[in-house]
């Protein structure tokens, strides 16, 4: 069993990386679009939208008040439940965040 030391400096040395491309701009990765494939109508008449590791928006409908959610999923006994993690936004919260996509995405860039 060798030991490494613990103390010696790591080579700060740029030009002697293997670590990749020379420029640091982050890889920016487009959404794939939406297809009728990922859209679901559940027995209540629930329209809802995959968006991956067991999280969805859903569009529904409490109290004859329509709210689009965005939540993660669980399953318990082969049923696929909603979880307390995820938010309810009314009509006009979703609308406002609508309004926001286009800042929210040039705030991305930056990042």
């Amino acid at each position: 069993m060798t030991k490494t030391n613990r103390n010696m400096p790591k080579n700060k040395d740029p030009d002697t990386s293997d670590s990749g491309p020379d420029d640091d701009q982050p890889v920016v990765k487009k959404a794939k679009p939406t297809t009728k494939a990922d859209e679901t109508t559940n027995k209540s008449g629930e329209i809802s939208f995959d968006l991956g590791k067991k999280r969805k928006v859903t569009v529904s409908e409490f109290r004859n008040n329509p709210y689009i959610n965005i939540r993660e999923f669980y399953e318990k006994d082969g049923k696929e439940l909603p979880s307390k993690k995820g938010i309810s936004l009314t009509v006009e919260q979703w609308r406002k965040l609508l309004g926001y996509a286009d800042s929210i995405n040039e705030a991305l860039k930056k990042l």
